[in-house]
């Protein structure tokens, strides 16, 4: 399992990577709408959809990212210019903040197909448009889905290595409290580094600003991995697809991102 993770993250890392660092914003968001297509179907997958239904949310939810992303940039109407992707960060920063985390604590089990269409709209649209938007500052988005692939990748190794308490059996049975601690350890390792090679000349690792944020996007990400699981789990799968060998589906991939991406754009926003 863990030869097979890595050899598909050698293939895909150097893309995404090259893509992220090279190709003009209209390229990169072609790029990032496949992803967004196939997340939106298994989604729809996992809520039960049938196959018109599974279609249909699929197409609403990248056709209304780009409205969205190439609507007239700020409602007029309001005394300072406001971008709407800024309402969208807002609707996803309340769903992860306050709503998962009490769908978590009270392991809800939603069958109603609108609740569970409009909360993969919430899920999934703000966190591509964040990926778009943050694509204009190339060396911190880099940085931000370090600490989400590290995290994840530190909470997977100290998790088989020394995980012995569950931090969710009936949510996710396979994560653990060493795990978390792993990833905590790795993430400030990966702080400390930067922070000695680009602290003079970033200001992301001015004050306490940089680790709040550090520690803020780890955080979410868990979180994100966590709702993803509960959500297989309501469906009775154990992966939301077979995408990528030895890693699952596309949600499976980028369960951290869709809770930490939103909230971290909202920070540098109103920290530019």
């Amino acid at each position: 399992m863990l030869i097979t993770r890595l050899l598909t993250a050698a293939v895909v890392l150097p893309l995404l990577v090259g893509a992220l660092l090279f190709l003009p914003n209209q390229y990169w968001l072609a790029c990032l709408l496949p992803p967004l297509l196939i997340a939106s179907l298994e989604w729809a997958a996992l809520a039960g959809y049938g196959r018109v239904a599974r279609w249909l949310f699929a197409a609403i939810v990248p056709v209304s990212g780009v409205g969205l992303l190439y609507a007239p940039n700020s409602l007029a109407s309001l005394p300072v210019p406001v971008p709407f992707s800024l309402f969208a960060y807002w609707v996803s920063a309340a769903f992860w903040l306050m709503l998962a985390p009490a769908w978590l604590a009270g392991k809800w089990r939603v069958q109603n197909a609108l609740v569970m269409g409009v909360t993969g709209w919430v899920v999934l649209v703000p966190a591509w448009l964040a990926l778009v938007g943050l694509q204009a500052q190339p060396a911190r988005l880099l940085t931000l889905l370090g600490i989400v692939w590290i995290a994840d990748s530190a909470a997977y190794l100290a998790g088989q290595r020394f995980g012995r308490r569950r931090l969710a059996p009936r949510i996710s049975p396979g994560k653990t409290w060493e795990g978390v601690a792993g990833a905590c350890v790795a993430v400030a390792v990966y702080y400390a580094v930067l922070w000695f090679m680009f602290a003079p000349r970033e200001a992301l690792f001015h004050g306490l600003g940089g680790i709040i944020l550090f520690a803020a996007v780890m955080v979410m990400s868990v979180e994100g991995d966590l709702f993803e699981s509960w959500i297989k789990r309501q469906a009775g799968v154990k992966d939301s697809g077979r995408l990528f060998p030895g890693h699952g589906g596309m949600l499976d991939r980028v369960d951290g991102l869709i809770a930490s991406m939103p909230l971290a754009a909202l920070s540098l926003y109103y920290s530019a």
